[in-house]
């Protein structure tokens, strides 16, 4: 039986990740159709602003490197959740594009610190309660706000136009940024037995590792191009009005929720390098599903496969990581996030190079196919067991 605080602990950092990273990040995905419908912005720069929003989270990320103390984490997560929250409602009187790179630039910042941080606060918090094993839960916030910001995009779609469909976000977003303050504020660590940043009894990157982190990097580019453009795509490859310009956000958004605890299992049981390989074989088939059959069958599978597979990609690396590595600890955490964060960053980026030369949309998604593939060649080569005797 979990006890309530532990209850309370992860409710704290699962509306954490639905404000910042739910909603201040990935609900520009089932935005962008309508934005690009009411004259907001044309795609290249929708791929622009996406690319922006990246580079933040990239510069998030690596600024929470050095922000593990247990001091630097109760200053700094409440800030970040705030601001993040501010930008959304800001984002929701602006139609400067200018601006709106900007604000996109300054969201992916506040997303990448909260991002890092409010998980790992959770998680040793937890581990000093001998209940690290439940940490995984957090992500399960995640994939509910991807389902939330599908419907707070879609029932409003009538009577809202351009900048305003930001309003229903940020008035989501404004009370549960409150609650995940409140309650992320009373979790206080034990100083001794948190590590801080510099904590660690050897290198980063040896001959295994690297291969993860390698590998970690294909993961961010495969991944980030279906889960930025796939209701665009399915508005361009579907006839008008069809249910899956819509729907394809909350198929993805359901496959991501069931499929967290299932990932998370099959890795306890078949080993997290095993069920790894899995995920990016799945993501790269689902990623490939719109070249290869244009059109319903396409779409959905993309949802389907690449919805279900992501988050259990990130799960299963940040713990096989941890075995490879057992001293590093959120360190190891933080550097794989960063180069996650970082190859994201170029997804959009080179979606908006080929667009601007005459490609379409479609055919960017090989970009990902072929990331997905180097990450799955990578973890590949991981070996099965450590020399230690721990299967991997």
């Amino acid at each position: 039986m979990i006890s309530r605080s532990i209850l309370l602990a992860l409710l704290g950092g699962t509306t954490a990740l639905v404000v910042a990273h739910a909603i201040g990040r990935f609900a520009y995905t089932p935005l962008l159709p309508y934005f690009l419908a009411d004259g907001l912005f044309d795609l290249q720069q929708g791929a622009h602003l996406a690319t922006w929003n990246y580079v933040g989270y990239l510069a998030g990320a690596l600024a929470a490197v050095a922000l593990y103390t247990p001091a630097r984490l109760h200053l700094a997560v409440p800030l970040s959740l705030l601001a993040n929250t501010l930008i959304t409602v800001a984002q929701g009187f602006t139609q400067n594009y200018e601006a709106l790179l900007v604000l996109r630039l300054l969201n992916g910042i506040s997303n990448g610190l909260v991002f890092v941080l409010a998980p790992a606060l959770v998680l040793e918090w937890l581990a000093q309660r001998k209940s690290a094993h439940l940490s995984g839960l957090v992500y399960l916030g995640f994939a509910a706000g991807l389902l939330l910001t599908g419907w707070l995009a879609d029932a409003p779609a009538n009577q809202l136009h351009g900048a305003q469909r930001w309003w229903p976000m940020a008035i989501v977003a404004l009370p549960l940024a409150v609650l995940s303050i409140c309650l992320l504020r009373r979790l206080h660590l034990h100083t001794a037995d948190t590590p801080g940043p510099h904590a660690t009894h050897g290198r980063l990157f040896d001959s295994t590792s690297s291969r993860l982190f390698l590998a970690y990097a294909g993961a961010g580019l495969g991944y980030i191009l279906p889960m930025t453009f796939l209701p665009t795509l399915a508005q361009q490859q579907l006839p008008a009005g069809h249910s899956l310009i819509t729907g394809a956000w909350q198929w993805a958004a359901l496959a991501c929720l069931l499929s967290t605890p299932l990932w998370n299992a099959l890795g306890a049981r078949h080993g997290d390098r095993r069920a790894l390989i899995a995920t990016y074989i799945l993501q790269a088939i689902g990623t490939a599903a719109p070249l290869l059959w244009p059109g319903v069958v396409g779409i959905t599978l993309c949802a389907v496969l690449v919805g279900g597979t992501f988050i259990g990609s990130v799960l299963l690396t940040q713990r096989l990581g941890r075995t490879l590595q057992p001293h590093q600890g959120p360190r190891l955490s933080a550097a794989l996030i960063a180069l996650y964060g970082g190859t994201q960053l170029a997804g959009p980026w080179l979606a908006g190079l080929w667009i601007g030369q005459g490609g379409s949309l479609t055919q960017s998604f090989m970009l990902g196919v072929a990331a997905l593939l180097w990450a799955w060649f990578w973890t590949c080569s991981i070996p099965r067991r450590l020399p230690t005797g721990a299967q991997l």
